[in-house]
């Protein structure tokens, strides 16, 4: 199980991204159009202004259950470990253990 406060501070990046992300979509829009190098700049200096968090690269997909960071499966949220209990435990609808 992760440690509480890298789950923590996970949930507080999305919260970030989401809360600044209309902004930074419209700054990145608006150094697009810029004609001129120094508005360019200016729009740039905007930009790096926003917290370092609110920017969707720095999120980590995270277990749902134990929170670990490594060993992630997009399909269902959860890492090796996780998956590997519920499939034996048949609690995934659709997955069965290989076998040859």
């Amino acid at each position: 199980m992760a440690k509480k406060s890298l789950i923590q501070r996970e949930l507080k990046r999305q919260s970030l991204v989401i809360k600044f992300a209309k902004k930074r979509e419209s700054l990145k829009q608006q150094i697009k159009q810029a004609s001129s190098l120094k508005q360019k700049f200016r729009l740039h200096r905007k930009l790096q202004q926003l917290p370092k968090n609110s920017s969707k690269v720095r999120l980590h997909n995270r277990c749902l259950i134990t929170g670990r960071p490594k060993g992630y499966f997009r399909d269902f949220g959860l890492s090796r470990h996780v998956l590997r209990e519920m499939a034996s435990q048949a609690l995934l609808p659709g997955v069965t253990k290989s076998s040859w």
